[in-house]
Protein backbone atom coordinates (compact mmCIF):
# COMPACT_ATOMS: atom_id res chain seq x y z
CA UNK A 1 0.00 0.00 0.00
CA UNK A 2 1.33 3.67 -0.57
CA UNK A 3 0.09 7.27 -0.01
CA UNK A 4 1.00 7.09 -4.06
CA UNK A 5 -2.11 4.68 -5.41
CA UNK A 6 -4.21 8.00 -3.82
CA UNK A 7 -2.53 10.67 -5.57
CA UNK A 8 -3.96 11.67 -9.02
CA UNK A 9 -1.50 11.66 -10.68
CA UNK A 10 2.50 10.10 -9.77
CA UNK A 11 3.87 13.60 -10.40
CA UNK A 12 2.11 15.34 -7.26
CA UNK A 13 3.49 15.82 -3.87
CA UNK A 14 1.98 14.74 -0.68
CA UNK A 15 2.17 18.19 1.36
CA UNK A 16 0.57 17.49 4.88
CA UNK A 17 0.46 18.63 7.91
CA UNK A 18 0.78 16.05 11.02
CA UNK A 19 -2.81 15.33 11.60
CA UNK A 20 -3.56 14.95 7.94
CA UNK A 21 -0.08 12.33 7.63
CA UNK A 22 -1.86 10.40 11.21
CA UNK A 23 -4.99 10.16 9.62
CA UNK A 24 -3.56 8.39 6.45
CA UNK A 25 -1.21 6.20 8.85
CA UNK A 26 -4.53 5.02 10.92
CA UNK A 27 -6.46 4.65 8.19
CA UNK A 28 -3.45 2.34 6.58
CA UNK A 29 -2.74 0.40 9.63
CA UNK A 30 -6.83 -0.26 10.92
CA UNK A 31 -8.90 0.02 7.27
CA UNK A 32 -6.95 -1.87 4.72
CA UNK A 33 -8.05 -5.44 3.92
CA UNK A 34 -4.22 -6.64 4.61
CA UNK A 35 -5.54 -10.18 4.65
CA UNK A 36 -3.49 -13.05 6.94
CA UNK A 37 -0.12 -11.40 6.85
CA UNK A 38 3.47 -13.40 8.12
CA UNK A 39 4.97 -9.87 7.83
CA UNK A 40 3.67 -6.39 7.67
CA UNK A 41 6.91 -4.25 6.34
CA UNK A 42 6.74 -0.24 6.94
CA UNK A 43 9.17 1.81 5.18
CA UNK A 44 9.60 4.56 6.93
CA UNK A 45 12.01 8.22 6.29
CA UNK A 46 14.92 8.15 9.11
CA UNK A 47 14.21 9.91 11.97
CA UNK A 48 12.06 10.01 15.14
CA UNK A 49 8.74 11.95 13.59
CA UNK A 50 5.50 12.14 14.92
CA UNK A 51 4.92 9.43 11.95
CA UNK A 52 7.07 6.82 13.59
CA UNK A 53 5.02 7.03 17.33
CA UNK A 54 2.13 7.09 15.21
CA UNK A 55 2.42 3.70 13.71
CA UNK A 56 3.93 2.46 17.20
CA UNK A 57 0.76 4.07 18.90
CA UNK A 58 -1.47 2.13 16.49
CA UNK A 59 0.21 -1.13 16.71
CA UNK A 60 1.30 -1.45 19.89
CA UNK A 61 -1.96 -4.34 20.31
CA UNK A 62 -0.97 -6.57 17.76
CA UNK A 63 2.35 -7.67 19.60
CA UNK A 64 4.86 -6.38 17.34
CA UNK A 65 7.69 -8.88 16.65
CA UNK A 66 10.12 -5.89 16.49
CA UNK A 67 11.71 -3.25 14.13
CA UNK A 68 14.20 -3.92 11.50
CA UNK A 69 16.35 -1.13 11.49
CA UNK A 70 18.20 -0.15 7.89
CA UNK A 71 21.57 1.91 7.30
CA UNK A 72 23.96 2.44 4.73
CA UNK A 73 27.61 2.52 5.84
CA UNK A 74 28.80 6.33 5.70
CA UNK A 75 28.39 8.22 9.30
CA UNK A 76 25.61 10.52 8.08
CA UNK A 77 23.69 7.50 8.28
CA UNK A 78 24.54 5.73 11.52
CA UNK A 79 24.15 9.24 12.61
CA UNK A 80 20.03 9.11 11.79
CA UNK A 81 19.88 5.00 12.65
CA UNK A 82 21.57 5.63 16.28
CA UNK A 83 18.55 8.09 17.15
CA UNK A 84 16.34 5.79 15.66
CA UNK A 85 17.65 3.08 17.58
CA UNK A 86 17.09 4.89 20.79
CA UNK A 87 13.60 6.32 19.68
CA UNK A 88 12.81 2.21 20.05
CA UNK A 89 14.42 1.70 23.54
CA UNK A 90 12.39 4.45 24.66
CA UNK A 91 8.85 3.44 23.04
CA UNK A 92 9.98 -0.26 24.05
CA UNK A 93 9.68 -1.40 20.20
CA UNK A 94 12.32 -4.74 20.28
CA UNK A 95 14.81 -4.35 18.03
CA UNK A 96 15.40 -7.43 15.81
CA UNK A 97 18.59 -5.88 13.81
CA UNK A 98 19.97 -4.01 11.54
CA UNK A 99 20.55 -4.35 7.78
CA UNK A 100 23.19 -2.22 5.86
CA UNK A 101 22.26 -1.62 2.65
CA UNK A 102 24.37 -0.81 -0.36
CA UNK A 103 27.39 -1.90 1.75
CA UNK A 104 29.73 -2.05 -1.06
CA UNK A 105 29.34 -2.92 -5.02
CA UNK A 106 29.78 -6.26 -6.15
CA UNK A 107 30.46 -6.22 -9.60
CA UNK A 108 28.06 -8.88 -11.62
CA UNK A 109 30.77 -10.02 -14.08
CA UNK A 110 34.26 -10.31 -11.81
CA UNK A 111 32.84 -10.72 -8.75
CA UNK A 112 35.11 -8.28 -7.16
CA UNK A 113 34.19 -5.97 -4.53
CA UNK A 114 34.64 -1.97 -4.52
CA UNK A 115 33.45 0.32 -1.72
CA UNK A 116 31.55 2.76 -3.37
CA UNK A 117 30.65 4.22 0.42
CA UNK A 118 33.20 3.34 2.62
CA UNK A 119 32.29 2.76 6.38
CA UNK A 120 34.66 5.73 7.59
CA UNK A 121 33.82 4.94 10.90
CA UNK A 122 32.90 1.09 10.85
CA UNK A 123 29.87 0.84 9.29
CA UNK A 124 26.69 -0.86 10.67
CA UNK A 125 29.31 -3.40 12.32
CA UNK A 126 30.85 -1.55 14.39
CA UNK A 127 27.84 0.42 15.73
CA UNK A 128 25.82 -2.88 15.90
CA UNK A 129 28.93 -4.25 17.93
CA UNK A 130 29.09 -0.83 19.99
CA UNK A 131 25.19 -1.03 20.77
CA UNK A 132 25.00 -4.89 21.44
CA UNK A 133 22.33 -5.64 18.04
CA UNK A 134 22.43 -8.03 15.85
CA UNK A 135 23.85 -7.13 12.25
CA UNK A 136 21.00 -9.22 10.18
CA UNK A 137 23.50 -8.94 7.12
CA UNK A 138 24.79 -6.34 4.72
CA UNK A 139 23.84 -6.04 1.01
CA UNK A 140 25.72 -5.27 -1.58
CA UNK A 141 24.90 -2.55 -4.55
CA UNK A 142 23.56 -4.41 -7.60
CA UNK A 143 22.43 -2.95 -10.49
CA UNK A 144 19.57 -5.32 -10.99
CA UNK A 145 18.03 -4.65 -8.07
CA UNK A 146 17.00 -1.07 -9.32
CA UNK A 147 16.08 -2.86 -12.43
CA UNK A 148 14.18 -5.09 -11.15
CA UNK A 149 11.95 -3.25 -8.95
CA UNK A 150 10.96 -1.14 -12.38
CA UNK A 151 10.10 -3.61 -14.04
CA UNK A 152 8.07 -5.42 -11.07
CA UNK A 153 9.80 -8.55 -11.01
CA UNK A 154 11.34 -10.60 -8.41
CA UNK A 155 14.99 -9.92 -7.99
CA UNK A 156 15.33 -12.84 -6.13
CA UNK A 157 13.65 -14.87 -8.87
CA UNK A 158 15.28 -12.91 -11.38
CA UNK A 159 19.46 -13.65 -10.28
CA UNK A 160 19.07 -16.18 -7.43
CA UNK A 161 22.53 -16.41 -7.69
CA UNK A 162 23.94 -13.34 -7.47
CA UNK A 163 25.79 -12.10 -4.26
CA UNK A 164 22.28 -10.08 -2.86
CA UNK A 165 19.88 -12.28 -2.80
CA UNK A 166 22.15 -14.75 -0.97
CA UNK A 167 22.29 -11.86 1.77
CA UNK A 168 18.21 -11.03 1.59
CA UNK A 169 17.65 -14.55 2.18
CA UNK A 170 19.80 -14.69 4.79
CA UNK A 171 18.44 -11.38 6.92
CA UNK A 172 14.87 -13.44 5.81
CA UNK A 173 16.10 -16.31 7.71
CA UNK A 174 17.28 -14.58 10.79
CA UNK A 175 14.19 -12.54 11.15
CA UNK A 176 12.34 -15.83 10.82
CA UNK A 177 14.80 -17.34 13.66
CA UNK A 178 13.87 -14.60 16.02
CA UNK A 179 10.06 -14.11 15.55
CA UNK A 180 10.34 -18.05 15.72
CA UNK A 181 12.21 -18.06 19.18
CA UNK A 182 10.10 -14.81 20.43
CA UNK A 183 7.08 -17.25 19.96
CA UNK A 184 8.26 -19.93 21.87
CA UNK A 185 9.60 -17.53 24.99
CA UNK A 186 5.88 -16.55 24.72
CA UNK A 187 5.04 -19.70 25.34
CA UNK A 188 7.64 -20.99 27.58
CA UNK A 189 6.72 -17.87 30.09
CA UNK A 190 3.12 -18.46 29.88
Amino acid sequence: MSIGFLLSSPDDAVIWRGPKKNGMIKQFLRDVDWGDLDYLIMDTPPGTSDEHLSIVQYLSSTHVDGAVIVTTPQEVSLQDVRKEIRFCHKVKLPIIGVVENMSGFVCPSCKNMSQIFPPTTGGAERMCSDLNLRLLGKVPLDPRIARSCDEGKSFLREVPDSPAAKVYHNIVQSIQDYCSNRVTEEQGAS
